[in-house]
């Protein structure tokens, strides 16, 4: 089962957005991931399977990027 974590980052250029390819290229149960860098939140959204959100937190965390888990609701 795919689930989808949602996070408000401070992500805002595209130097950024690389920096997080590099870190999810080798996490296999990352599927497919988007930032939404027009958004006030600059919105992370994250397809994964058998994945805990912390994960990505503390891994975003250890590169010097904040990440805030928000709710997700179909």
């Amino acid at each position: 089962m795919t689930d989808i974590f949602i996070y408000k980052t401070n992500v805002s250029t595209p130097v950024h957005v690389r920096q997080v390819e590099l870190l999810f290229e080798r996490m296999v149960s990352i599927k497919h991931w988007t930032f939404d860098l027009e958004d006030c939140d600059k919105i992370l959204r994250i397809e994964a399977i058998g994945l805990q959100p912390e994960t990505v937190a503390l891994l975003l965390e250890e590169a010097g990027i904040f990440c805030e888990p928000l709710e997700y609701e179909l």
